[in-house]
């Protein structure tokens, strides 16, 4: 009981920390400040721990790096938009 606990304050964490860059990211579209790498290697990551947590029967993992996952393709995919097909070289 306690380590499901944990485990929903963990991803509530996790998701209000993804929250506002996201938020601030389709308000905005800026993303030169992002570094491409990162968001593409978070949203790697937060879609394998979305796999285990589905495959262990984790709710707190799966909900959480579902919902990361999801915030970081948001990120990447205006990322690549503005560095790659918006005409604009990359910083």
């Amino acid at each position: 009981m306690l380590t499901e606990i944990i485990g929903y304050i963990a991803s509530i964490c996790m998701v209000l920390g993804y929250l506002p860059q996201t938020i601030q990211t389709i308000r905005t579209r800026s993303t030169d400040d992002i570094a491409l790498g990162t968001f593409l290697l978070m949203a790697i990551g937060a879609l394998f721990f979305c796999i285990q947590g589905y495959l262990l029967g984790n709710w707190p993992l799966f909900l959480c790096n579902l919902c990361t996952t999801a915030m970081s393709t948001i990120i990447f995919s205006i990322k690549m938009k503005n560095d790659y097909f918006s005409h604009k070289k990359p910083k």
